[in-house]
């Protein structure tokens, strides 16, 4: 009997693996589809963040948080052009804040798992929840970071700020301006997917 468990173990965990390969690599692939694309960084992505969501519900925040340090990685390596001519401190930053943190806390999107009767409705909240904390990430990159590139003509809200205030409302609203988008179409896309084909593919909790 131990022998099977440990047997069943294995075999889940090499599943679990194979389907993270799979959905990290559907991940990267979409978010090369950008519908629109800010001047100085950030997009919208055709649900570039689902598959990792996707993948953390069906597996659970351990499995979810590896899978999304692994595409915060692929990520990284694709953005490197974006990172030449900076000080060493904002490169530093920008990898943590733009990239490891950002992408990783995707795997979140399954916390809410077994918490509510409905799965399209955990799931749906849990891609709310790790998509703002990607938006949390971004902001703080760049208020803290890229405050030197804070432009007033970006919204008529901003004329009249400077300094720290004005970094802070431009990379709200910058930031904003794509993942708010962002976010509002994995939530409705990973609703209509949980909706209509959860049963087929989640695995039972345990």
């Amino acid at each position: 009997m131990s022998q099977n468990n440990s047997q069943n173990r294995n075999s889940s965990r090499v599943a679990n693996l194979v389907l993270a390969g799979v959905l990290i690599a559907l991940g990267t692939v979409l978010s090369f589809i950008k519908v629109f694309n800010l001047p100085y960084g950030g997009s919208i992505t055709l649900c570039s963040m689902l598959p990792v969501m996707v993948f953390a519900y069906r597996c659970g925040p351990r499995w979810g948080l590896g899978a999304g340090f692994a595409y915060s990685v692929l990520q990284l390596l694709f953005g490197l052009d974006a990172l030449k001519g900076i000080s060493g401190a904002t490169i530093v930053g920008s990898v943590l804040l733009d990239y490891l943190l950002a992408f990783t806390v995707l795997g979140l999107a399954g916390a809410l798992r077994g918490r509510l009767k409905s799965d399209p409705a955990a799931f749906t909240l849990g891609c709310l929840i790790s998509g703002l904390l990607r938006y949390l990430c971004s902001f703080l990159s760049g208020w803290i970071l890229w405050s030197e590139f804070a432009d007033v003509n970006f919204s008529p809200m901003l004329a009249g700020m400077d300094g720290q205030t004005l970094a802070f409302f431009y990379s709200l609203l910058y930031n904003g301006s794509y993942m708010i988008p962002e976010i509002i179409l994995t939530c409705v896309v990973g609703f209509l997917v949980m909706q209509f084909t959860g049963k087929y593919i989640l695995k039972p909790e345990g």
